[in-house]
């Protein structure tokens, strides 16, 4: 099979589409020939060594497609299946051998483009507000990149529950898109500094909740928005991963709270990822949910597409075809 493989750690052009040889699945796996893989930005973190894998490797965290073997003892899916998953690497490919429990049938009406596209960022977006800081309709949340995959998806489900929404993003056209999913105010931190901006829409009070993906640019000033008592759910870093922090500041800003979550420890057994997949996607079969796909790359062209999502140039979920 054809692949997308790293033997040293750097920049995009690490990246190599090569021929490898073809998975078998083992015990307890299923062999997936995927359709579409989900690009996330933990791949960029794999890629330059920041979150370190053994190397070679092959990149990606996320699939989807159809069933074409089964390893002894895999349970719970057949031949011919349509499946997708999230967690073991090796999606950048036309061919991947997965744990049967780590997947997940796609209903009716889902296609694999949307599968590969929503576990990630869908269960991500899901954990975050109802695991880490379950929103109430009382609430008053900052959700940071409010265009991105998760922010989109993010800003809706946090609807759902009730909550206002504030958003931050760096355009005009990301400041439409995440009104188009619900925001109810939306701050290009390009044009003013964001912090002040939360304040003056909160009367001084601050939000609830703020949720950050961005790290190292926006961590500060975040703790500074959070009324006492409030919660930071810092879940990732996008501009780079947040200096060492003293315990202390967050007793003086207010007796905060500090979370790191992942989602591999909200979807630890089957029955906690087939519940937060499965509602994640009946709300999109449902139309109650809409998941946008922003990009379209071929796998061959995955130097491209990371250049793409690190330049943010992207909107939306970005989705690689083999």
């Amino acid at each position: 099979m054809r692949a997308v493989r790293f033997h040293a750690n750097g920049g995009p052009e690490v990246l190599n589409w090569e021929e490898v040889d073809d998975p078998v699945a083992a015990s307890g796996e299923v062999l997936i020939r995927l359709e579409a893989v989900g690009l996330n930005y933990i791949d960029t973190y794999h890629r330059e060594g920041l979150y370190p894998v053994p190397l070679p490797s092959i990149l990606g965290v996320e699939g989807a497609g159809e069933v074409v073997a089964l390893g002894e003892g895999a349970d719970g899916v057949a031949v011919g299946d349509k499946v997708a998953y999230a967690g073991p690497m090796g999606s950048y490919a036309e061919l991947a051998a997965v744990p049967a429990d780590r997947v997940v049938a796609l209903p009716e009406g889902v296609s694999c483009e949307v599968g590969a596209a929503a576990m990630i960022q869908g269960i991500t977006a899901h954990y975050l507000a109802h695991g880490s800081y379950p929103l109430k309709d009382t609430d008053t949340a900052l959700i940071h990149a409010g265009a991105g995959g998760v922010g989109l998806l993010l800003i809706q489900m946090a609807k759902m529950c009730g909550a206002r929404v504030l958003t931050t993003v760096s355009t005009a056209e990301k400041e439409a898109l995440a009104r188009g999913a619900g925001a109810d105010e939306v701050i290009q931190y390009t044009e003013v500094d964001f912090a002040d901006e939360v304040m003056r829409m909160t009367d001084g009070r601050g939000v609830d909740v703020v949720y950050d993906s961005v790290g190292k640019t926006t961590f500060d000033r975040g703790l500074d928005v959070l009324r006492p008592l409030g919660y930071m759910v810092l879940f990732g870093q996008s501009s780079g991963p947040v200096p060492p922090v003293d315990p202390g500041i967050l007793n003086t800003k207010g007796s905060l709270f500090l979370t790191r979550p992942t989602s591999a420890h909200y979807t630890q057994t089957r029955e906690a990822l087939l519940e937060r997949a499965g509602d994640v996607f009946n709300w999109m079969a449902q139309g109650a949910l809409d998941l946008r796909i922003g990009h379209r790359f071929s796998l061959s062209d995955a130097v491209e597409a990371h250049r793409a999502i690190q330049g943010r140039k992207t909107t939306g979920k970005v989705i690689l075809l083999p």
